[in-house]
């Protein structure tokens, strides 16, 4: 499938997910938020894909919305009635969510400025890599818009509410050394390419473990978030209860004892 805001890259097991309009700073304009469920749903139902990178082209990962390009969409939606609004606002939430719904371990690979819509979009990841000359900002308040499709609600359970409220009542940009230490990214590296080369390396290493087992350890870690210990437990027993009993789990007894690499085909 082709796309006009994206492009897929595969190496072997792996797929990097470019946004792919530097000559825009990958602000997020209608093909972004029109295309983002579909090329999400299609890297989740490759079976040759078990991990994802999703990086920038050009200068820097996303300026965030396009609001030249957004802004008609949006208040055009205001004459036909306030509920013509919601209906678009949850369009847009929804294209996110469709991130943090992959069953495959999702990876942000970040550099240059990763703003407003930037932040909803690695929030949805499951892991960040950053560059040292990345800025990060929750930029909404600054345009007079309350963030609206996810920082809010998922960045408090990665960084904590006091960091959230600071950064998102002020609007203020941090930089990587800042974003690092509140844990909003895993790693700072070099520059954007060192950055793409660890995302990918991690991804690679993720791909070459039983994709049964690193599908349920995300479903069970999702499970577990504003559940009780008991709960999240009787989830994992039910969900190895259904997977445990798999090829991949006799080839890694078998690998072990014949002492090389498993070689796992997620059955």
């Amino acid at each position: 499938m082709s796309y006009e805001f994206f492009e897929i890259d595969k190496h072997g097991q792996t797929a990097t997910l470019w946004l792919n309009r530097p000559e825009k700073r990958n602000a997020m304009g209608p093909a972004f938020w029109n295309e983002l469920p579909r090329v999400m749903s299609a890297l989740d139902g490759d079976p040759e894909v078990r991990a994802v990178v999703i990086a920038g082209r050009g200068r820097d990962f996303t300026v965030g919305l396009d609001l030249k390009a957004m802004s008609g969409t949006l208040f055009a939606a205001q004459p036909s009635g306030r509920f013509a609004l919601i209906d678009e606002i949850s369009r847009l939430q929804r294209s996110i969510t469709s991130v943090a719904e992959c069953r495959k371990p999702v990876i942000a690979a970040v550099h240059g400025y990763c703003l407003g819509g930037g932040i909803d979009l690695i929030t949805a990841c499951d892991i960040r890599y950053a560059s040292r000359d990345t800025i990060f900002s929750i930029r909404e308040t600054k345009i007079a818009i309350v963030a609206d499709v996810g920082t809010l609600q998922r960045l408090p359970a990665i960084i904590g509410k006091g960091h959230v409220a600071e950064l998102a009542y002020s609007g203020d940009d941090i930089g990587a050394e800042r974003a690092e230490a509140i844990h909003l990214v895993n790693r700072v590296y070099a520059d954007a390419g060192a950055t793409l080369a660890a995302a990918r390396d991690l991804a690679g290493r993720i791909a070459a473990n039983s994709p049964l087992a690193v599908v349920g350890t995300k479903r069970v870690l999702e499970y577990g978030e504003g559940k009780s210990v008991e709960d999240g437990l009787q989830y994992v027993a039910t969900w190895n209860s259904a997977f445990l009993n798999s090829d991949d789990l006799r080839e890694a007894m078998a690998a072990f004892l014949e002492k090389r690499k498993p070689n796992f085909t997620g059955r």
